[in-house]
């Protein structure tokens, strides 16, 4: 799979009314914005001009992220050593089916 390794954890959902700041004050508030995604996990979207310009996330989010990334293109890409499973696909002939792991599937409606 690579170097990183994906685990349950749920990025919390971004908070606007805390998460969304000027550059200008995380110039004046490092260590204060740094210990606040540390502690909620929640990603802090730096603004420039009232533009996004930046995203600050707790490393350990980030490597969760980057650890699925790698697994969904890895499920994407067709693995040549199956192509005999990948035979029996009904509808697609010479195509295999990856399913995302279960934390990353959606729920049925």
């Amino acid at each position: 799979m690579g170097a990183y390794a994906v685990t349950n954890r749920r990025m919390p959902r971004l908070c606007p009314s805390e998460d969304v700041r000027p550059v200008t004050e995380f110039r004046a508030h490092a260590s204060a914005f740094l210990q606040q995604v540390r502690d909620t996990k929640r990603a802090v979207i730096l603004t420039q001009h009232g533009r996004s310009a930046a995203v600050l996330l707790d490393v350990l989010v980030y490597e969760d992220l980057l650890g699925e990334l790698t697994l969904l293109r890895e499920a994407r890409v067709p693995d040549r050593r199956s192509s005999a499973a990948a035979a029996d696909t009904p509808g697609h002939p010479g195509r295999a089916v990856a399913l995302a792991p279960s934390h990353l599937r959606r729920p049925a409606p």
